[in-house]
């Protein structure tokens, strides 16, 4: 059971603490619990329920008019909503709810549907990453466990490969991408999106996936000789290690665009090589692909 602080439950479901608060003195809406050192938190299902009344109160329902639900008609209230205007909130939400519940048929629907309106890619960057960050909030926090963080981020990675299969293979003839994590680098689905978007756009890609020791990274560059190398720097290398590892790469690999980026970059001031390309994300990827 997670035990979610009232700022913690701000940030999951975007109403302020203050709204929450005076949710719970007028209308008793949810009831805090206290910890054996006094200290007040919310459970799961107080966090489920705040998100399905925010959804609701956004789309015009009166709190005074919700407060009276039960749970099972709140959510009979929250599937019946027409979520067009506040789409990627709604399927955001329901996919924390999908996680703490481990629910794989809701999240098959939510992404299904919303997929279907949208397109992948649109669902990767408005509700996927947002989506991710705020399960980092909860990582850091303690407020989710590995089962449940490995549940909802192995869904989301099998979608990714899905969506990679279903595009076509690019001709030899075509321009070259490898794709990989730096040895001991795990966190893959940004790379994924990032081979998504290369083979969309139709670059030949070789995707190395995670933790690739760097003679064999050498080893298939000198064969396959790609037109860019493009790597996620997330927590590997350390950040005092990242500036001679991307120094490293981009001499050995001086006419080849190395196309880097990653939250780690942001602890590091950055000596850029002339061939060192740091992107935001996948807008920017395109960008600077399409000059290559």
């Amino acid at each position: 059971m997670g035990q979610y602080s009232i700022k913690e439950l701000e940030v999951l479901t975007g109403i302020k603490a203050h709204t929450i608060r005076i949710w719970e003195k007028r209308y008793s809406l949810i009831s805090p619990k206290r910890t054996t050192t006094n200290i007040r938190f919310y459970s799961d299902e107080d966090l489920k329920k705040i998100i399905n009344i925010s959804l609701l109160n956004n789309n015009g329902l009166k709190i005074s008019k919700l407060v009276d639900l039960s749970i099972e008609e709140i959510s009979r209230k929250v599937i019946e909503l027409n979520v067009d205007e506040h789409a990627n909130e709604f399927h955001m939400n329901q996919l924390i709810t999908s996680m703490i519940d481990l629910e794989e048929e809701s999240f098959e629907k939510i992404l299904h549907d919303f997929t279907e309106k949208v397109g992948f890619e649109r669902v990767v960057v408005e509700v996927f990453y947002p989506f991710l960050q705020k399960i980092g909030i909860l990582w850091h926090t303690g407020n989710i466990s590995p089962a449940q963080e490995h549940f909802i981020t192995n869904l989301i990675r099998q979608k990714m490969m899905v969506a990679i299969d279903q595009l076509p293979i690019p001709p030899k003839k075509n321009k070259r991408a490898v794709l990989y994590l730096p040895e001991n680098e795990l966190h893959e689905i940004g790379l994924l999106f990032y081979h998504y978007i290369s083979r969309k756009i139709g670059l030949r890609t070789y995707y190395l996936g995670q933790t690739v020791p760097y003679i064999d990274l050498k080893s298939i560059c000198k064969l396959h000789k790609p037109d860019v190398i493009i790597t996620v720097i997330t927590t590997s290398p350390k950040p005092e290690e990242i500036q001679d590892y991307l120094t490293t790469l981009c001499h050995d690999h001086p006419n080849t665009p190395i196309l880097v980026t990653g939250s780690a970059l942001s602890k590091v001031n950055l000596k850029k090589p002339k061939n060192l390309i740091p992107f935001r994300d996948a807008g920017n990827l395109r960008k600077i692909i399409s000059t290559i």
